[in-house]
């Protein structure tokens, strides 16, 4: 048996992932598309580089 916690962080990390693969259905459409491309590129980071649980959900840019 999983706690409600567990269960709950399993929900959205499967949704997180279902969001990778929309973006990169949309960059099958169109492989140029800015924010797609950006949007997979985060999702993967914050895959194998989980936030700090104390994580405010501000992306912060470092190069222009």
């Amino acid at each position: 048996m999983i706690t409600k916690e567990k269960e709950d962080l399993l929900k959205f990390y499967n949704l997180g992932l279902t969001a990778i693969r929309a973006f990169e259905k949309a960059l099958a459409v169109d492989p140029k598309d800015g924010p797609s491309v950006e949007y997979v590129k985060r999702s993967r980071f914050y895959k194998d580089n989980p936030p700090p649980e104390n994580w405010d959900g501000v992306y912060v840019m470092t190069t222009k």
